[in-house]
């Protein structure tokens, strides 16, 4: 009886029919009161077609979802099911609608990321938003912008004076190779490069008015103009992008030598043809110091620095000492309080002979002001030479005032304990 009664509450079943008997227990599918296993009664309709009816009983959920056969839905003999229709077909509106604005939220953020590396105070800079570099000023002038970084200060917390000579170099071979002049050489030109021909630089002249730190963003101008009947002068401005103030200015004279005989070259006529359209009839922006210095040797000199060899890294592709590593051997005989108590502000370097990967170097250097006489200002006489008495490398002199390190502390966050 228990199991009769569960039955009916999930199968409804009419009465039996008590005309039928066992006779027509085979065709209990087939009257009007007869129920299938699904609880769906069946009832004989007058075409002989069926009429199917749904359960009177609430549809199974499963998960807190209904499911089971649409009510109200009738399906007669003559009647064909619904179509599958294009909207039938598609994914969820609601996944595909999330999928769509994750995307736009995704670009939205890419092009803001964008917008503000546009800003950024070191990309800035007078459409040279990459730093490469671009020809301004007709053609004449190349520019060229840096960002100071952490690796190029030192303990001063400004930009080394390394640091700034290879701004000048970086810059004067990209202007050789935007002019499409750019051989297989460092600088050479394609006719230089046919004669085996380099640039050497013979004289460089720096002054600086102050030196940019870290985050600091620089432009360097550069420009070419001739030097006598066989040279080339080039000239540097570099400015603080943010306000235009002149950080530095530099000068040089360049001369051709040849890869195979290691000697002066004059220019020949065809690379003169290369060159000359972009040479500027201007004067120096420093102005040339020929001041006649004394002999300098180990007797004269006050401090001597021995046993300086490059090394392979110190090397350029035309296989000789790069000129920016002479001026960090230069400075390997300053005296100690004048490193650490001045600042260098101007120097003048003349290049004699070049340096090879074996050579052992001799750093020379004498004070020709009185560091204790006179505050505002030290002045050096150096030269860099080969050891025991070898030829001269490169002889100079050096100009330095006080530091001022409190100018600089703002830009460093303060530690506490």
């Amino acid at each position: 009886m228990v199991a009769t009664a569960a039955t009916a509450s999930l199968f409804p079943i009419s009465s039996p029919n008590s005309d039928s008997g066992g006779k027509n227990s085979g065709n209990h599918g087939n009257g009007p009161g007869s129920v299938d296993v699904r609880g769906i009664n069946i009832k004989k309709s007058a075409s002989s077609g069926l009429q199917v009816k749904t359960n009177a009983q609430a549809p199974t959920k499963v998960n807190g979802t209904r499911i089971g056969v649409m009510d109200g839905l009738k399906t007669d003999d003559s009647s064909s099911p619904a179509p599958r229709t294009f909207i039938n077909q598609l994914p969820d509106w609601s996944m595909l609608l999330a999928a769509i604005t994750t995307i736009f939220l995704a670009a939205e953020k890419q092009w803001m990321m964008l917008d503000w590396k546009t800003k950024r105070p070191d990309m800035l800079v007078d459409l040279d938003p990459f730093g490469f570099g671009r020809i301004v000023e007709d053609g004449f002038v190349f520019r060229q912008n840096f960002s100071i970084r952490s690796y190029e200060i030192g303990a001063d917390r400004t930009a080394s004076v390394e640091t700034l000579m290879n701004h000048l170099q970086e810059t004067a071979l990209n202007h050789v190779k935007n002019a499409g002049l750019l051989g297989d050489g460092f600088g050479s030109t394609p006719e230089m490069c046919k004669k085996n021909l380099f640039w050497v630089v013979t004289k460089m002249q720096v002054l600086v008015e102050r030196y940019p730190t870290w985050g600091d963003v620089v432009q360097v101008d550069t420009w070419v103009a001739p030097s006598g009947k066989n040279g080339m002068r080039r000239d540097w401005l570099i400015c603080d992008c943010k306000t235009g103030e002149i950080l530095t200015r530099a000068s040089s004279n360049w001369v051709m030598m040849n890869k195979v005989t290691r000697r002066l070259s004059k220019m020949p006529d065809e690379v003169r043809a290369e060159i000359e359209h972009y040479f500027v009839d201007t004067p120096p922006v420093v102005d040339d110091d020929n001041i006649k210095l004394p002999k300098l040797d180990v007797n004269t000199a006050d401090f001597v620095r021995n046993g300086l060899t490059p090394k392979w890294s110190d090397l350029d592709v035309n296989q000789h000492v790069n000129n920016v590593k002479y001026v960090g051997w230069v400075l390997e005989s300053a005296p100690q309080n004048v490193v650490e108590n001045y600042e260098l502000a101007s120097f003048t370097l003349e290049y004699r002979r070049e340096c090879m990967k074996d050579s052992v170097l001799q750093s020379l250097t004498s004070l020709l002001g009185d560091v204790n006489g006179d505050p505002n200002h030290v002045d050096c006489q150096h030269l860099l030479r080969l050891e025991n008495g070898g030829g001269e490398i490169v002889k100079g002199r050096t100009k330095w005032r006080p530091k001022y390190a409190n100018r600089f502390i703002d830009h460093f966050p303060t530690q506490s304990g």
